[in-house]
């Protein structure tokens, strides 16, 4: 049965045993801070999404997706996808540091919060095919979501936590908790090691955080 958000925010507050205005005024910040906590820990397959894209000719850079997390893979469609290799930032600058120098891009980097950089600069318009790991809307806003339905004890004992340091809560009921939580994590974690693909094209998760 999918866990709401009204549920959930009633649950936090009865486990926390509190309803005092500044918490629940805060509970969808709590709430946020629990589901992006659960998100960077577990690489969950079920939050991987494909979307395809366009390289411009002579711009090195590609827009990312609004919802984009990390990346998994990225392929330009050169009469066939060909998959560009996940480097640094400093390693493709070093590789070509002329952006007049085109070519049929090799290597592709995280430039920003906004934006892949790729080398060679692209020689023509390529169209591109990206996967990658993507942030789901919350169960603040969504009606159901795939971890209150489907992993309803990591996000509750999550938001307990998150709800016991925002309360600065006994160390020792927190440390409880946070102990349940770790728990309902690594089955979590189980869960997603068994739906994993070995991919990512090489055999190799990367999992360039955003900064």
């Amino acid at each position: 049965m999918a866990l709401t958000y009204a549920e959930l925010s009633q649950a936090v507050q009865d486990y926390c045993q509190t309803d005092e205005a500044t918490f629940v005024t805060n509970m969808p910040r709590i709430v946020q801070q629990a589901e992006d906590r659960i998100l960077n820990a577990a690489q969950l397959p079920f939050f991987r999404k494909a979307c395809e894209g366009n390289l411009s000719i002579n711009n090195a850079y590609l827009t990312l997706p609004t919802d984009y997390l990390s990346p998994y893979s990225l392929a330009v469609d050169n009469t066939g996808y060909e998959y560009l290799s996940l480097k640094d930032v400093s390693l493709v600058r070093e590789m070509y540091p002329v952006k007049a120098v085109t070519g049929v891009p090799k290597y592709y980097a995280v430039f920003s919060d906004t934006s892949f950089i790729v080398g060679p600069t692209p020689n023509m318009a390529y169209d591109i095919e990206i996967h990658y790991f993507y942030r789901p809307e919350t169960i603040v806003t969504a009606s159901t979501t795939w971890l209150g339905t489907n992993a309803e004890s990591v996000l509750l004992y999550g938001c307990i936590v998150e709800g016991y340091t925002f309360l600065k809560g006994n160390p020792e009921t927190m440390g409880m908790y946070d102990t349940r939580y770790m728990s309902a994590l690594a089955e979590l974690k189980d869960l997603a090691e068994g739906y994993s693909q070995t991919d990512n094209y090489r055999g190799k998760t990367f999992r360039a955080q955003r900064r």
